[in-house]
């Protein structure tokens, strides 16, 4: 009775100055109650006399997710029957299956209404029998008038009074109460703010910053920092429609905000005899946007008597306002040690479970004894009982990107592992796969908790339980927490609220692979739309994998070093050694074009890394003899992205690993590096440096039209990362031939003579039509011998014609150290003459090329079972032979294949012959070129122009002034290649260009140096901060290309490790893939089904991955084309404005047309409970602004279009 009447005498005090005032609370329904606190007192005096202890038999929880889930599974220990309500959005959540009962809830209603709906709530309440409600956290927690209706339906509240839920629930009453009983407060307003004028005022008299702060609600809902004048309006507007849309009601006050406090909170519990104890307290200063990320139980480095005094304060403050139940008392501590009252939240807190850790104490089941009537005394819950017990930890993981400034995600999880082991608890609801995170609620979706002996230890666990988590399919603020958990300050406990905002390392994520998964993705796309490359055939690839010779080994089966090779002598003495000691050897020297120009010739460059490396050693150890393997640069560069999706880098790097003896050479279109265009030479020099430091040792490079400043600018970048230089002179016309004057032998020894003076390593002969007959080589490379004897010479051809395995047995007869060959099954046709022909001719000559013809059938034997994986590239499809008309047409090989598939693909099969003929037409027209990519592509789209228009040459100079001519063909008389050899036919020149600028001199030198930086920090915004030196460099040469390789990586993950029929068309159902994804880490997929199309356009492919059931939901893109789709950002388009996150818009600031500035705010979206204004990210006009009010979008619907 001593403790009732000091309860009493306490609420008395408090009403001597509110005797009049009416505490006020509105409901769902428009209604209000009015209490005062006279009515408190003599109410409590009845129910203190006949109080009993009243068991609690079926307990419903007005709330969702993983705090219902924490309050039913207390309730099952305890034999309580539990009761679940569900909105129409929550059918499928895990928290009404965890319930006894579940009922539907605010059927129409808005999904966050329905869980407001009191009437409703208290009906099926009553309906069912429940006689009592736990309100849980958010929601109804805070509301006053639900406590009310709770009682007023004979049904008990797990929580305070009504009167105290009022009082503590506002925070203007709150704050009274608070310095009614000599507890120290923040300076604020005393009620809530009226308008946004008020806000304003208010601010001029009292000063910057402040804080806006709901009223009735907590969790940083409706709460802003404001520290500039101009920014108020806004603000409030924000803040009170987040805390209408979050607690009911938009009530906010206004407090001054204090700098770097720590955020300290202490646990209460009150029973029915005024009695109230702490359970210590907890450190919630690690927050973002005002809302808790991490709390700790006990707060580290706080000074025992601090600890004691604020933990005084809170239990005073509780007994003055007659606080039952369990409840929490806010505190800023700022760093001079005065800690100021901020709030006292009169529900269960998220973060209660830190606390539960270090007493031992049941705060939920405390909650529903309490409500029984039970006291403290007889729960055995008494000050000097309550002990901590070592350090906890909890992490709120959320679904929101901390890479987008944590914008909320949502979609189904199709992953879950989660992180469990000693010392680790998880609270969640929708933690498991196929679970859907919808963007009507909170994003919370696993609270991690982790105790151990101290602060230091529980972090360890805490840090080995994240990093053991998978989860797929949406995004988590994983990676954040992470850092958070290796932050030395952390580690130390010295936080305050500005960690975060302070420790931008935070944001630094390492990339995560999610690499299966994706995968997975990929081989389901693949299923339902077709395949990711285009297939220029009717051929399936085949279904046999290819046979890889084996390779030395030890017992262990670990294979041998292989044999040293040329590269040896080059990574030792450099390149001039390397010169010498080619020019030195006796016999001929190969360069395998196998892993380049071969496949470009022949399989239309589409090759994969993942054939290359299968064979790679193989090569290493039985092929150490060569020169060179040609493998990278040329086409191969931008369609290893365009086409088949890998990095062109990486190839490099991990062929470099297989083959560490034979030196690796490129082809380097000079100043156009291994793009089809001008750039500038800053660009060519650090391409070359970065080819170097990844593995390349060999640049040959030319020009298209032989133009010599073109290469000089290769030469010297080459030469200056510290490559080989092999200067190439593009062959074309016949030096054997006395009738051809312009392209004879004095040419390309005047050519040759600036090449060598330019210092060149090796001479290259590069005749990409196959033109050179025996006898011209015979001529031309004994000439060039002569005239360079120091100089090694290099020969390269194609065997369009046939006589390609003729012409380099002459050339190297005539003193050719090195000529090209490609595998006997990949040689032949357009592609280079046969390794094996070679071999044999010279076998035991002088011109022995020390190579071993059994070892050239293996590797033959590889290659001709690969070929046919690529059968949807074949080129013999069309070509089924070589032809001698080359000598006429001049059309070189990998562009006579191209030209073939470009005619059937026109719709001009049956005129190919009639092409041909024209290219050579179209060639003279032109000046008569060397033709080599680009030159080459200008001649032929010539051809074509020319053959769909039905020009002749005559047509062509007669109406040329008329005529629309190819890009390609503008370019070239623009100057855009450089100069052709003899100058620019006129005035067929003049006539074409109609008056465009003409371009004087080397295209590039006109080019000022590109920013690496500019484009690295571009690509980081899009890709995220791992992006490599390499990435900037293909984005360099490719931007659009690199964009879409980086988007599709993304996406589907690394496709280069699977095997390459899948990767072409997709697994067959019930097979199974095998995948190695790094050393150790291999995968198995087993292909179980494709699902029927559903309403929203999609299909769930079935997969076994490492024997666990996983599926992935793929849009049907045919399917899309029937049913209505709202559009997507474009990505890398800064005018094309995308959704940041998926939500609902519930504010449109433009209009079309309307003149908009760089910041301006367009519209406001709303997701979770969290509202965004998305601002313009550049000036301009509004061309289209594709959303309205209330619309619900996707992340990267499009919002706003700008011009």
């Amino acid at each position: 009775m001593l403790r009732l009447q000091a309860r009493v005498n306490s609420l008395q005090h408090v009403a001597t100055s509110s005797m009049a005032r009416a505490t006020w609370a509105t409901s769902s329904s428009g209604g209000c109650l009015a209490r005062t606190l006279p009515d408190i007192k003599v109410r409590m005096r009845s129910s203190a006399a006949g109080a009993q202890v009243k068991p609690i038999k079926k307990l419903m929880v007005a709330n969702r997710g993983e705090i219902a889930i924490r309050v039913f599974r207390a309730c099952t220990e305890m034999h309580i029957k539990t009761v679940a309500i569900y909105s129409e959005q929550d059918v499928m959540q895990m928290h009404r299956q965890k319930a006894d009962e579940s009922y539907l809830i605010g059927k129409g209603l808005p999904p966050v209404a329905a869980y407001l709906n009191i009437p409703e709530i208290i009906s099926i309440a009553k309906e069912n029998d429940v006689d009592a409600i736990h309100p849980g956290y958010g929601f109804l927690s805070e509301r006053s008038d639900f406590a009310r209706a709770c009682q007023e339906a004979g049904i008990r509240f797990i929580g305070p009074s009504p009167e105290v839920v009022y009082k503590m629930g506002d925070k203007v009453e709150a704050r009274q109460a608070a310095i009614e009983a000599g507890v120290q407060v923040v300076p604020g307003t005393d009620g809530p703010v009226e308008s946004a004028e008020a806000a304003v005022e208010f601010c001029k008299k009292h000063g910057l910053p402040v804080i806006f702060k709901a009223a009735f609600g907590g969790g940083g809902r409706g709460m802003r920092v404001v520290k500039d004048i101009d920014d108020v309006v806004e603000n409030y507007n924000r803040a009170y429609s987040e805390a209408l849309s979050a607690f009911g009601n938009g009530a906010l006050f206004l407090e001054k905000f204090i700098e770097r406090p720590r955020h300290i909170e202490v646990q209460m519990l009150g029973d029915r005899t005024g009695n109230v104890i702490h359970l210590f307290e907890r450190d919630c200063s690690v927050q973002r946007r005002h809302q808790k990320v991490v709390e700790i139980a006990p707060a580290p480095q706080f000074d025992s008597a601090m600890r004691d005094k604020m933990n005084a304060d809170a239990v005073r403050l509780a007994k003055h306002v007659g606080y039952e139940n369990a409840g929490t008392t806010e505190f800023l501590l700022d760093k001079n040690g005065q800690y100021y009252f901020i709030e006292v939240n009169a529900r269960l807190q998220v973060e209660h479970t830190v606390t539960e850790e270090v007493t031992g104490v049941d705060l939920v089941q405390s909650q529903v004894r309490i409500a029984e009537g039970h006291t403290l005394e007889e729960l055995g819950l008494t000050q000097d009982k309550i002990k901590l017990n070592g350090c906890a930890i909890q992490c709120r993981m959320t679904t929101e990107d901390p890479a987008r400034n944590f914008q909320p995600d949502t979609g189904r999880i199709e992953v879950f592992r989660s992180g469990e082991g000693m010392g680790i608890r998880l609270d969640s609801a929708s933690a498991f796969a196929g679970a859907v995170i919808s963007p009507y609620y909170d994003s919370l979706l696993v609270k991690v908790i982790a105790n151990a002996r101290d602060h230091p230890s529980a972090c360890a666990k805490m840090l080995r339980a994240l990093r053991e988590f998978r989860i797929r399919g949406v995004k988590t603020n994983i990676p954040f927490l992470l850092n958070v958990l290796q932050n030395e300050t952390f580690l130390n406990g010295s936080v305050d609220t500005y960690f975060i905002d302070e420790n931008p390392g935070l944001f630094h994520f390492a990339q995560s692979q999610n690499r299966a998964q994706k995968l997975l993705h990929y081989l389901g796309s693949v299923m339902v739309n077709g395949p990711s490359t285009p297939l220029g055939t009717n051929i399936s690839p085949s279904e046999v994998m290819p046979t890889v010779p084996a390779v030395p080994s030890n017992e262990r089966g670990k294979a041998d070093p292989p044999p040293p090779g040329l590269r040896d002598i080059l990574v030792k003495e450099g390149p001039e050694a390397f010169a010498k000691k080619v020019r030195e050897n006796k016999g001929l020297l190969l360069t395998d074009t196998t892993f380049r120009d071969a496949h470009q010739s022949l399989l239309a460059t589409r090759v994969r890394t993942y054939d290359l490396k299968r064979i790679a050693p193989y090569l290493a150890h039985n092929f150490y003899p060569l020169y060179s393997t040609e493998n990278w640069g040329g086409a191969t560069f931008d369609v290893a992205m365009r086409f088949l999706h890998e990095c062109p880098w990486e190839r490099l790097r991990e062929l470099r690993q297989l083959v560490p003896n034979i030196p690796f050479q490129m082809l380097l279109r000079g100043a156009n590096a291994v793009g089809y265009t001008n750039y500038p030479d800053n660009v060519v020099y650090k391409f070359c440096e970065l080819a170097v430091k990844n593995g390349m040792d060999i640049f040959r490079i030319f020009d298209s039209l032989n133009y010599l400043p073109n290469i000089i600018v290769g030469m010297e970048a080459t030469g200056k990362a510290g490559g080989v230089v092999e200067a190439a002179i593009s062959y074309t016309g016949d030096v054997s031939d006395p009738s051809k004057k312009k392209y004879n032998l004095d040419y390309y020894v005047n050519l040759a003579g600036e090449l060598v003076k330019a210092g060149t390593h090796v001479l290259c002969i590069k005749d990409m039509a196959g033109l050179l007959k025996p006898r011209a080589a015979t001529l031309l490379i004994q000439t060039l011998k002569d005239k360079f004897p120091d100089t090694p010479i290099h020969v390269h051809t194609h065997d369009t014609s046939g006589a390609g395995v003729a012409a380099m047995l002459a050339a190297a007869q005539a003193g050719a150290d090195v000529v090209d060959v490609a595998v006997d099954s990949m040689s032949g046709l357009t592609s280079q003459p046969s390794m094996g022909a070679v071999v044999a001719s010279l076998e035991k000559s002088e011109l022995d090329t020390g190579l071993n013809l059994d070892s050239v059938s293996n590797y033959s034997a590889y290659w001709e079972q690969a070929r046919n994986l690529y059968g949807p590239f074949e080129c013999t499809t069309t070509m089924k032979s070589g032809n001698a008309d080359i000598y006429k047409n001049e059309i070189p090989g990998g562009q006579y294949t191209n030209l073939q598939f470009q005619a059937f693909s026109l719709g001009l099969a049956d005129q190919f012959e009639e092409i041909k003929k024209m290219y050579s037409v179209a060639n003279m027209l032109l000046g008569d070129l060397p033709k080599v990519t680009p030159s080459s592509k200008v001649v032929g789209d010539m051809a074509q122009f020319m053959v769909q228009n039905k020009l002749t040459a005559e047509l062509v100079n007669e109406k040329a002034a008329e005529l629309s001519f190819p890009s390609s063909v503008v370019e070239y008389f623009q100057g855009y290649l450089g100069e052709p050899p003899g100058g620019y036919p006129e005035p067929l020149r003049t006539q074409v260009l109609k008056g465009a600028k003409k371009l004087e001199g080397r295209p590039g030198a006109s080019l000022p140096p590109l920013n690496f930086e500019d484009i690295k920090e571009s690509l980081a915004q899009k890709y995220g901060t791992h992006i490599t030196d390499e990435d900037v460099m293909s984005a360099a040469l490719y931007a659009k290309v690199t964009d879409e390789y980086l988007d599709f990586r993304n996406k589907f993950g690394p496709v280069d490790k699977l095997d390459t029929r899948t990767f072409l068309i997709g697994p067959k159902v019930a097979s199974e893939t095998e995948v190695s994804l790094e050393k150790g880490k291999n995968i198995s997929i087993v292909t179980l089904a494709v699902g029927d199309l559903s309403p929203s356009g999609t299909r769930e492919v079935f997969f076994e991955l490492n024997g666990q059931l996983r599926s992935v939901r793929i849009q049907d893109q045919e399917a899309q084309k029937e049913m209505h789709v709202h559009p997507k950002a474009l990505k890398g388009v800064r005018g094309s404005v995308g959704a940041p996150m998926p939500g609902t818009v519930i504010d449109v600031k433009v209009k079309e047309g309307e003149q908009v500035e760089k910041g301006q705010k367009l519209l406001v979206l709303s997701a979770m409970k969290m509202e965004m204004v998305v601002s313009a990210p550049m000036a301009g006009t509004v061309k289209l602004v594709a959303v309205t009010k209330d619309m619900k979008l996707e992340g990267d619907d499009l919002l706003v279009e700008i011009e």
